[in-house]
C-alpha cells in the first residue's frame, strides 16, 4: 500500500524528534555541578556540625574539658610531664645556713654576765658552745659565723617577729629557727598578756610573711617553755628570789614565795596561757610543709645548773646545750 507524500514527511519529522538527544555544553555541565557541590556540602556542614556541638556538650558535661587555668589544656612539657603535677617537698636535715629569730632566751641573755645578752652561747648560733649551728654546718663555716645570723632581741614578743623576718630574708637562710613567746606571756599582770586570738593572727601573718619572702627555706619553731616550771625550780634559790623582784616576769614570778590560792591561780593562768600559745604554733605551723614544731622545750624539766645563775629564770650555757640538742634532734628527723 502507496504511503502519500505528507504522510512520509510527519513520519520522518517524529522519528527525528524521538531520536534527538540535547548534549549540555560545558559551561552549563559546570554551573549545575557547582550549585550541587555547594548543596551538598551545606548539608554536610550542617550534620557535622550538629555532631560536633552534641559531643563537645557530653565531654564537658563529663568534665573531660578542663578550666581555664587546669595545666592539662596546655599540654605535656618538653621532659613529658605535665605543667601542675606536684613536686615532692623533701625536708633537708643538713641545711647549709641559719638564721635565728625570736627573744632573749635565744640571744643567750644573762647566760654569761648579768643583764646582758650572750649571743655567743645562743642555742641556735652561737660560737662557745656547741650550737644548732655547730651541729648542722661545716666546722670552718660554723666557726666563722659566715652562714649563722642571730636577729633575735630581749624583750621580743610575737609582734616583733615579721620585723625579724625581713632582717633575716635579706641572708637568705636555708633555716630559721623561732622560739617566741615567752615574753607575750610575762607581763606585768595576767591582764596584759597577749590574747590567744591576738598571739594566732600575729603568729600566723608573720609566717605568712616568711613563706612569701623565703619559699624554700625551712622552720624550726620551738615551744615556749614552761614558766611554770621556772618557777618551781628557781624559787630554791634565795638570792634567785630576790633578783625577780626587780621585774623578770611578774606575772608569774611575782610573789614567788607566796602559795596562797590567788597567787596559785595567777601563776595557772599564765600557765594556761603558755599552753595555748603552744598550740597556736603547732597548728600554724603544722599547715606549711617545710615548718616543724618542737613540743620538747615546754616538756624539758630544766635543773638548777640549768638556769642562769643571775636571774635564775633564763637557761644558762648548759641550758642553752640542752635546747641545741633538742632542737637538733627534731631538725634532723627523718620524717616531721
Amino acid at each position: 500500500m502507496r504511503v502519500s507524500a505528507t504522510r512520509r514527511k510527519h513520519a520522518a519529522a517524529a522519528s527525528s524528534t524521538t531520536r534527538t538527544v540535547v548534549r549540555p555544553t560545558p559551561r552549563t555541565t559546570s554551573r549545575t555541578t557547582s550549585r550541587t557541590g555547594r548543596r551538598a556540602a551545606g548539608r554536610t556542614a550542617g550534620r557535622t556540625g550538629v555532631v560536633l556541638f552534641t559531643t563537645a556538650a557530653v565531654l564537658s558535661s563529663a568534665g573531660c574539658f578542663g578550666s581555664s587555668d587546669d595545666p592539662s589544656r596546655h599540654g605535656p612539657t618538653r621532659a613529658g610531664k605535665t605543667p601542675g603535677a606536684k613536686r615532692t617537698i623533701v625536708w633537708n636535715t643538713r641545711p647549709s645556713s641559719i638564721a635565728s629569730l625570736g627573744d632573749s632566751i635565744t640571744r643567750g641573755f644573762d647566760a654569761c654576765s648579768v643583764l646582758s645578752d650572750c649571743p655567743e652561747v645562743s642555742w641556735s648560733t652561737g660560737t662557745d658552745v656547741r650550737s644548732l649551728a655547730q651541729r648542722l654546718l661545716p666546722a670552718t663555716t660554723a666557726r666563722s659565723g659566715t652562714h649563722s645570723w642571730n636577729f633575735a632581741k630581749t624583750g621580743a614578743v610575737v609582734a616583733d617577729l615579721p620585723g625579724q623576718i625581713e632582717a633575716a630574708a635579706a641572708r637568705k637562710p636555708k633555716l630559721i629557727t623561732v622560739m617566741i613567746g615567752a615574753n607575750d606571756a610575762c607581763r606585768n599582770s595576767v591582764d596584759e598578756m597577749t590574747s590567744t586570738e591576738q598571739f594566732r593572727s600575729t603568729f600566723t601573718s608573720a609566717l605568712t610573711r616568711l613563706r612569701r619572702d623565703l619559699p624554700k627555706t625551712q622552720v624550726y619553731v620551738a615551744s615556749v617553755p614552761n614558766l611554770k616550771r621556772l618557777w618551781s625550780e628557781g624559787r630554791k634559790n634565795v638570792f634567785g628570789r630576790q633578783i625577780w623582784k626587780l621585774g623578770i616576769c611578774p606575772s608569774m614570778l611575782k610573789d614567788s614565795e607566796h602559795l596562797d590560792a590567788a597567787s596559785n591561780e595567777r601563776r595557772q593562768r599564765v600557765a594556761d596561757r603558755v599552753t595555748e600559745y603552744n598550740k597556736v604554733l603547732k597548728d600554724v605551723c603544722g599547715r606549711d610543709v617545710l615548718c616543724r614544731y618542737d613540743p620538747a622545750v615546754h616538756d624539758y624539766r630544766f635543773t638548777t645548773s640549768e638556769l642562769s645563775k643571775w636571774d635564775w629564770f633564763h637557761p644558762s650555757k648548759a641550758g642553752q646545750q640542752q635546747l641545741a640538742e633538742m632542737a637538733y634532734r627534731r631538725i634532723t628527723a627523718s620524717a616531721s
